[in-house]
């Protein structure tokens, strides 16, 4: 009797949960930031030249390389466990006339690109997408701006269609600034360095205010 008791009590202590294992729950969207109303995700378009890429993290690598003293390759999660986190909202503007208003949260690109050691000639930072396209930004301005690659937005894991895994955040330029499915960032010392749209004539700079 004694056993069956010892057994019993041993069945309900394996079925109850501990209280010291934290548990992952769900990412929910936010949709206001200390009294910023954001736009929704699914209100925001997701544009690309190639349709959503899809990435499988498990074998993700994002490099750094160019005009630094080391060749980096990072893995997802050493990107955002490694570094220092930032959250910042900041509006996408398109060229096509719409914006949204979204809270993105990632690592600032500075960071990422330090551990390079970066030469001193180097003066543009150029970027690689799965899907071919590429864009670039002054490494100036990418300091200066506390430019960052986003892992979320609003909240919840940056979803696939948005740039999964990570995203360019270039505050104050127009969207063709904000490369999607980054893989490769590179380093370089032209200032002129031309893009996917930019070849086809969008200005280099981006600027809001440029038509």
């Amino acid at each position: 009797m004694v056993i069956s008791i010892i057994a019993i009590l041993a069945l309900i202590s394996l079925s109850k949960p501990k209280a010291n294992v934290s548990q992952s729950l769900p990412g929910i969207e936010v949709d206001n930031f200390k009294g910023e109303k954001l736009t929704p995700i699914s209100e925001t378009p997701a544009l690309g030249i190639k349709g959503v890429q899809k990435i499988d993290v498990s074998n993700y690598k994002l490099s750094v390389e160019g005009l630094a003293k080391n060749k980096i390759s990072y893995t997802y999660d050493e990107v955002i466990n490694k570094y220092q986190s930032y959250t910042k909202v900041v509006t996408l503007n398109c060229v096509e006339g719409w914006s949204a208003k979204i809270l993105w949260e990632g690592v600032l690109i500075e960071d990422l690109i330090n551990d390079a050691q970066v030469y001193k000639d180097a003066n543009t930072v150029v970027f690689y997408s799965l899907d071919g396209y590429t864009t670039s930004l002054p490494l100036d301005y990418i300091k200066a701006e506390k430019i960052i690659l986003a892992y979320k937005m609003n909240g919840v894991t940056l979803p696939e269609d948005h740039g999964f895994p990570f995203r360019v955040v270039a505050e104050s330029k127009y969207g063709y600034k904000w490369a999607k499915w980054v893989t490769k960032i590179e380093l370089t010392n032209d200032p002129n360095y031309k893009g996917y749209w930019e070849e086809r004539g969008f200005s280099n700079d981006a600027n809001i205010s440029t038509p």
